[in-house]
């Protein structure tokens, strides 16, 4: 949960039916060895993308840690695998989905916001998610969200290695 200044845990007790606060001012690594991409679309994802993630699995990145898939398909599940263990989360565009899957006010947002309020970073790989201007209220955009040194990497892949 935020509220614009840190990040705390809640955790549901079952049996008493109530969240507790269980992680206070939660902060993210700057980097991590996790990536959490759906591989089942690689081949559709862009070269930036591609040799981003070849690079992670190779350990060939600027951090150096040789990082491990986890990928659950649910957002908020995977995001928060990411930050408590640091690495990169991300939903790519595709060959036939440019703008990716996921919709920016009610998913990439509200997962920007946390991520960064924990000390990471989110990106459309072009830029900062929180400064892109919607202009319908489905609008979706190529998500990317984690430590702050592997997004910050993936953005530079996309600089590099971009056809445009």
């Amino acid at each position: 949960l935020t509220m614009g200044s840190g990040v705390d845990g809640f955790t549901l007790d079952p049996d008493k039916g109530n969240f507790f606060h269980t992680h206070e001012d939660m902060r993210i690594p700057s980097a991590g060895p996790i990536y959490s991409f759906n591989e089942a679309n690689f081949h559709d994802f862009s070269e930036p993308v591609k040799r981003y993630l070849d690079a992670l699995k190779t350990g060939s990145t600027s951090t150096g840690i040789r990082s491990n898939a986890r990928y659950v398909g649910a957002l908020v599940a995977d995001t928060h695998n990411v930050l408590i263990n640091g690495g990169i989360y991300g939903y790519p565009g595709t060959r036939t989905n440019e703008a990716g899957k996921l919709r920016l006010l009610y998913e990439s947002n509200p997962m920007g916001m946390i991520m960064e309020q924990a000390g990471g970073a989110a990106s459309t790989g072009v830029g900062r998610i929180l400064d892109v201007t919607p202009t319908e209220i489905h609008m979706r955009v190529p998500t990317f969200l984690g430590s702050i040194d592997n997004v910050f990497e993936l953005d530079q892949f996309h600089q590099y290695y971009s056809d445009d």
